[in-house]
């Protein structure tokens, strides 16, 4: 298969971008940002677009798509980036989906737009993971921390994902 991989982009931070007349950080809906990395990298994978929202905003019925996209896939493993606010809980959704599929979240607390450096850093781990592995699951792949999705969270007031325990 020449594409090996899947990733979904949802929207959140890392595709956020600044609006210098409205002075706003706008979602980009579309996939300006994995894009601009794709073009850089010597990987084969097949990128869409969903959702495009910031975490906050998602509601059911926007988990209940990405469910639907994951499992109409002939994909096995799957990329998401996805806000990092509500990533949890979507990635404790799709957990209890019990999908045969591996599947690492990611994203960003600094847009790709304004800082290139942490959306980058948590893409190429979450990608790499999935390439290194076979073992099915929904995994969580931010600030150097990977592993299953229910053993990492996001810390508010540190403002980075720390491991449960």
């Amino acid at each position: 298969m020449k594409n090996h991989m899947l990733i979904i982009n949802t929207g959140g931070t890392f595709n956020k971008y600044y609006d210098p007349i409205q002075g706003e950080l706008y979602v980009d809906s579309g996939a300006e940002a994995l894009e601009s990395l794709a073009s850089k990298w010597m990987c084969s994978f097949e990128i869409i677009s969903i959702i495009g929202k910031d975490s906050l905003e998602m509601t059911g019925q926007d988990r209940l798509e990405l469910l639907a996209t994951i499992h109409q896939s002939r994909y096995h493993k799957i990329l998401i980036v996805h806000g990092t606010d509500t990533m949890d809980l979507t990635a404790a959704y799709l957990a209890d989906a019990d999908l045969e599929k591996r599947i690492v979240l990611t994203g960003a607390m600094t847009p790709y737009s304004i800082d290139p450096v942490e959306a980058t850093a948590n893409l190429a781990s979450a990608y790499g993971f999935l390439t290194g592995g076979s073992r099915e699951g929904v995994y969580i792949a931010m600030h150097g921390l990977i592993d299953t999705h229910d053993k990492l969270y996001k810390d508010r007031k540190e403002g980075r994902f720390k491991r449960r325990g």
